[in-house]
């Protein structure tokens, strides 16, 4: 289907499966995907806004494993899926709900989908990902959509995305082509990303790997605005490196940060909003291994531009577990990167000659005038890097930061309340459910 969109689109030469484009052909129509747009919660006040001077953070995404300091590393389940999209929910610093926040084993690959996207949309009311592992997903999670914010207003508005991830090197599959197509056609919004594991899936230098990952990310968005012109669309990237040695994947190395710099300033000039990744580490467990590299990506996401961060908050393990702990204890880290993003206010009470009269040469400006009219809000004050002197510490259990992420998740939990939703409206989503799931058998492959 793909390669008949393309051939008579003119764009160049499709010899087999192989297509060719002639030069400056794909930003030709990359040029109709807005520069900025609006991704619609069934909240209003949740909506957020992609591209321009905005950035979405959205949780960690895809991982077949869940971890926490009480039970230890463990297959997913619903109930682990809907818990981490209530703690994204109750978080201050997320705005997306995020797409499959982890695969809930016990149920049917072919029906777990519905499942998945009933959640977000039942137990948040902030923007959110369908599925992309087939078309049929796809349009289900569309029709989903519909029932809840109302078909015109689908029609005109973007109310939900789809993670497309190529299989790099250089091919489109028909899942991911034709999930692609879905939410273009529907006026959705496509997130277009590579999977670029520099020396196994692309070149082993990293010039080479973000040539090949631009190329990629390219076809994908052109291939939506040739469906829908002035869809939504999100320019990807995922650059990362390998251990060459043992093959395995690498992540948040300097390598992947110096790649997010180069393709930031590419998708600036291209004028589609860019999504990078950001909490990526390789760490098995909640350690400074995994803060260094987690931060050393949020840092890069935010610095080369990114409008669309997944990968915000939660991702361990290379992809392969998301952990309660580090969930709370990135989005902790995200609310710094508020305050500096943010950056340094000019306003005239920022400048306080009065305070300098006031304390004089030795003195001290805890007690000031200007102090005390500021220090409530003056900085950022984490909930989990604390400090208090090492005998009080001791007296509190000399509790590490793990311990008290793993004491914040779950008073999160306890304290959660459900947003609001129309009965009518949550009981034709069910119908839609109890309907699609019985129009199949399972399937658990």
């Amino acid at each position: 289907e793909a390669l008949r969109i393309w051939q008579p689109a003119g764009g160049g030469d499709l010899p087999g499966e192989r297509v060719r484009f002639d030069r400056g052909y794909l930003r030709s129509l990359i040029k109709t995907a807005p520069s900025e747009f609006v991704m619609h919660g069934r909240n209003p006040q949740r909506s957020a806004r992609v591209g321009g001077k905005h950035v979405v953070f959205v949780p960690a995404y895809g991982s077949p494993f869940v971890s926490d300091l009480d039970r230890g590393r463990r297959y997913g389940t619903i109930e682990d899926f809907q818990n981490i999209v209530k703690i994204a929910y109750m978080s201050p610093w997320m705005h997306h709900s995020g797409g499959t926040v982890c695969e809930p084993v016990e149920l049917p690959v072919n029906k777990r989908h519905l499942d998945m996207v009933y959640s977000h949309m039942r137990y948040s009311d902030m923007p959110f990902m369908g599925s992309v592992t087939t078309r049929e997903r796809a349009l289900d999670s569309i029709a989903m959509a519909r029932i809840l914010f109302g078909e015109e207003y689908v029609d005109n508005n973007c109310v939900i995305s789809g993670n497309i991830n190529m299989n790099s090197p250089l091919v489109y599959d028909g899942a991911m082509s034709g999930a692609l197509r879905a939410y273009a056609e529907a006026n959705q919004c496509p997130v277009v990303v590579p999977f670029v594991l520099s020396g196994a899936t692309g070149p082993v230098t990293i010039a080479a790997a973000t040539v090949q990952s631009l190329a990629e990310v390219m076809v994908g968005v052109a291939l939506g605005q040739l469906v829908r012109p002035g869809s939504p669309a999100i320019f990807g990237n995922f650059i990362t490196t390998v251990n060459l040695r043992a093959g395995s994947p690498t992540f948040g190395t300097a390598e992947s940060v110096a790649s997010s710099y180069v393709v930031g300033q590419i998708a600036r000039r291209f004028g589609v909003p860019l999504r990078c990744s950001g909490g990526f580490t390789s760490s098995l467990c909640v350690d400074a291994h995994s803060t260094n590299e987690s931060v050393n990506s949020l840092n890069a996401a935010i610095l080369c531009g990114a409008h669309f961060v997944l990968h915000a908050a939660g991702w361990m393990e290379s992809a392969l577990t998301v952990s309660y702990e580090k969930l709370v204890i990135d989005a902790d880290y995200l609310g710094a990167l508020h305050t500096m993003v943010k950056g340094i206010s000019l306003e005239p009470d920022q400048f306080t000659t009065e305070s300098f009269e006031e304390v004089g040469p030795g003195g001290h400006f805890f007690g000031s005038a200007h102090t005390l009219e500021h220090y409530e809000n003056a900085f950022y004050e984490s909930e989990l890097f604390t400090t208090p002197p090492y005998e009080q510490w001791v007296e509190e259990g000399s509790t590490d930061i793990a311990q008290r992420a793993n004491a914040k998740w779950k008073s999160m939990l306890a304290e959660y309340e459900m947003p609001p939703m129309d009965p009518a409206i949550d009981e034709e989503l069910q119908a839609f459910m109890e309907k699609r799931k019985g129009e199949m058998p399972d399937i658990w492959h």
